[in-house]
């Protein structure tokens, strides 16, 4: 006997056995198991198939399979079929073991070991006579079995002149378990083979004969109109000739669904449904695929939540012990919050809009779902919809697909295990949209509260009552489409101020993370004025995500010196902070050093929050055009010409002669080149430029401003005016010019703002250019 082993991709197969010289076609729809055959297919078009022990699951691991497999040959590349499955052909070869599993992310390989086993001699007298035997009640077999009539299949079987090729190639046509099936594949020896298949024909000739006469006897006893009850006796008859009705594992399953379905409060739709595909599930062969598809919708369509509601019981006092307890500051969020809950408390269900939080990354958007969770005592599911570009994802496939299964919301509706929990929609506006449809449509029905007491999965095929259910979304930003949007309630959650970001670092993170490094009070400190540091050194964000990953790090270098010199205690301080962060990755301060002609200030908001956008220009012999880079947007760009036009016609307000427009060309840079920009309130700044350009009078390097600007020269108001203020703090401008309108949002900033910075209000563009420029008497 030779021994030689390979490595191979693993390919499961549910419910199915796959025999040496056997070829078929397979339909693959998991991923794991595409990626297996395409990794098969780039070496040698060789993949080991091996059966799973339970053909339910749906991502098998190792233990979850047979020892013993086929080797095989893909004799036909993949072919993408419409549902994202594939189809391939493949050939078996050897019979192969398992030594090693080798599990990864994306598919599962293994060590296989491939024995040269030793053969019986083929013109052995035991081997013909079984050989003979077996041919003989295979044609009794073919002949009692009605559902195979097949002449060429006796032609084929009656030409094949190997013992063990005749044993495997009977065997894959047998209608009987995968267990007995398997069994055949395991066994190495022929002679043994030869005989375990001897005895299963013969069994399965004494069933068919049984089932004949029992055909017959049954039906002379019964009535047209008991058909169905007739099916079900003839198969419990079936099964107590062959002694296994106790052992039954299809006997046990149609009771356990059954079972279920009394126990269940399914909707009277949902009941209907059940029954039918269950009656349906009877009649068929257990091993075939349809079998496969109605268990599985079955176990999904019982599996879910019908009926169960968590009994929750919204206390205010509690709920706002626990917001305060969780989140720092956002008091307006925080009472929005409050408000919600008191009217879910006095009318007991959920009414108005859905609530989605909006702010920049790391201001604690998902936290605060889940502590409105806690809060109102709900269940909490929480469902990504980053990337998610198919609609199939929201609403599910349709059963008759191979691999098919339900969307997202019922696979996180069982999850949850009640029909009342507070189901998170993470990144609203991540999703995208292509050829296979648009998610965000989708979602209308399921965030619609009038309509998704009705929603219908595509899979189920039946209505599920998703009324009860608290939808939190949250978003970067607001780009959304309108009818989404209408559905929804938008909160917006700014970012924090230093003295905010220090008061969070202080009373939650720096207690958590020593939780988690196991470091004790008096081991590790930092001071307030280290604090301070690392936030504007080290980080340059609207939430505390950087800043908490920066503490971990502070925290991970403290516990390795503590653990090399025991006793140490760590103090961080402004003096030691970089050597253990390293040099500053920030730079806190002016944004210009000195005073420049044509470089302007300005304030930008972002998905990341608020941030200085620098405006440069310079003037260039030509015949009075203007050309700007920087990678803008279609608004930005109009915002600049509607700034040059307006700036060209006054030219003699602002004191500059219409000459230097007719005999030069500006060009207008927004730096950092790389990142997109856009938006319109850009505008007063490039106004400002062009007037610092043309009149050569420099700009107040410590004046920053934001505002859209119009053809008459009026500046209209802007949004995310805290996070644009924030940004000038950190940027330590002094004056901030803002639109007049928006003057009353004035009153929701923080204390810290309104002192440290001096806020100028502007209705036109000449009010901006007089505290814009140095020594200008315009």
């Amino acid at each position: 006997m030779s021994i030689k082993s390979i490595k191979l991709p693993v390919l499961p197969l549910r419910d199915l056995v796959i025999f040496p010289s056997i070829m078929m076609p397979l339909f693959i729809g998991r991923e794991k198991s595409i990626n297996a055959l395409e990794h098969g297919i780039n070496n040698k078009n060789e993949i080991f198939l091996v059966t799973q022990c339970d053909g339910s699951i749906d991502n098998p691991e190792s233990k979850d399979l047979y020892n013993v497999g086929v080797v095989a040959n893909i004799t036909q590349s993949l072919i993408k079929l419409p549902d994202n499955a594939v189809k391939a052909i493949i050939r078996g070869v050897n019979r192969g073991k398992v030594v090693e599993y080798i599990n990864s992310s994306c598919l599962l390989q293994a060590n296989i070991e491939i024995n040269d086993y030793e053969e019986y001699d083929e013109d052995s007298v035991e081997v013909e006579a079984l050989k003979r035997s077996i041919i003989d009640a295979f044609h009794d077999w073919h002949k009692l079995n009605k559902k195979n009539q097949s002449e060429p299949l006796v032609n084929s079987i009656d030409h094949i002149q190997e013992a063990g090729q005749l044993a495997d190639t009977i065997t894959s046509y047998l209608n009987v378990k995968i267990s007995d099936k398997q069994s055949i594949l395991e066994t190495y020896n022929l002679k043994q083979r030869l005989e375990k298949i001897l005895t299963l024909i013969e069994r399965e000739i004494s069933i068919l004969n049984a089932q004949n006469r029992l055909y017959k006897t049954v039906k002379s006893q019964v009535e047209s109109s008991q058909r169905v009850y007739y099916l079900n006796e003839q198969l419990k008859a079936i099964q107590k000739e062959l002694g296994e009705v106790e052992n039954s594992d299809e006997g046990n399953t149609f009771s356990e669904f059954e079972k279920k379905i009394n126990e269940t409060q399914l909707s009277q739709e949902a009941r209907e449904k059940a029954i039918t595909e269950l009656k349906r599930y009877k009649k068929m062969n257990p091993v075939s695929p349809e079998a496969t598809v109605i268990s599985s919708y079955l176990y999904w369509l019982l599996e879910l939540p019908w009926g169960k509601y968590k009994d929750t019981k919204i206390h205010l006092n509690t709920a706002k012990k626990i917001l305060d307890q969780n989140h720092y500051g956002i008091e307006k969020v925080k009472d929005r919050i409050l408000e919600f809950l008191a009217v879910l408390k006095r009318v007991k269900e959920i009414r108005g809009p859905i609530l989605c939080l909006v702010g920049p990354p790391g201001v604690g958007k998902t936290s605060l779902a889940k502590s409105i969770a806690k809060a109102v005592d709900r269940d909490f599911v929480r469902m990504s919809l980053g990337g998610v570009h198919d609609e199939s994802e929201i609403r599910g496939h349709r059963k008759t697909y191979i691999g098919s299964m339900p969307g997202k919301i019922i696979q996180h509706m069982k999850k949850a295990n009640s029909c009342n929990p507070l189901f998170l929609l993470d990144e609203i506006d991540k999703m995208g949209t292509d050829l296979r449809g648009d998610p965000a449509s989708a979602l209308l029905e399921v965030l619609d509260t009038e309509h998704n007491k009705h929603f219908t999965d595509n899979y189920l095929e039946v209505e599920f009552d998703l009324s009860s259910v608290m939808f939190v979304a949250t978003a970067n930003s607001l780009n959304l489409p309108y009818a989404l949007r209408d559905r929804m309630e938008i909160i917006q959650l700014s970012g924090y101020t230093e003295e905010e970001k220090v008061s969070i670092a202080t009373h939650y993170l720096i207690p958590k993370l020593k939780q988690e490094h196991g470091l004790q009070n008096k081991e590790w400190n930092i001071t307030t004025d280290a604090l301070y540091k690392l936030i504007r050194l080290y980080t340059r964000e609207s939430g505390i995500r950087s800043m908490e990953k920066e503490l971990a790090k502070l925290m991970r270098k403290a516990v390795k010196e503590i653990s090399t010199e025991k006793g140490k205690k760590i103090s961080i301080e402004v003096d030691n902070l970089s050597n253990y962060l390293g040099v500053r990755k920030y730079t806190f301060g002016m944004a210009e050093s000195e005073n420049l002609v044509g470089v302007v200030t300005g304030l930008a908001y972002t998905e990341s929050g608020g941030d200085i956008l620098m405006i440069e220009s310079v003037l260039i012999p030509g015949k009075g055009e203007i050309q700007y880079t920087g990678k803008l947007g279609e608004v930005m760009q109009e915002s600049i010409k509607a700034s040059y036009s307006y700036i060209r016609s006054k030219c003699l307000f602002f004191n500059i002669k219409p000459e230097i427009f007719q005999n030069n060309d500006i060009h207008i840079h927004v730096p950092e080149g790389a990142i997109p920009k856009d938006g319109p309130s850009a505008g007063v700044a490039v106004c400002t430029s062009i007037v610092s350009l043309m009149s050569n009078i420099p700009v107040n390097r410590n004046v920053a401003m934001t505002g859209e600007v119009t053809l008459r020269g009026r500046v209209l108001a802007i949004g995310g005016l805290r996070e644009k203020l924030l940004a000038a703090l950190r940027g330590s401008i002094e004056t901030v010019i803002i639109p007049s309108e928006n003057e009353k949002d004035m009153q929701e900033m923080p204390k810290n703002i309104k002192e440290k910075l001096n806020v100028v209000f502007a209705k036109s563009v000449d009010e901006v250019i007089k505290v814009a420029l140095v020594n200008t008497s315009t």
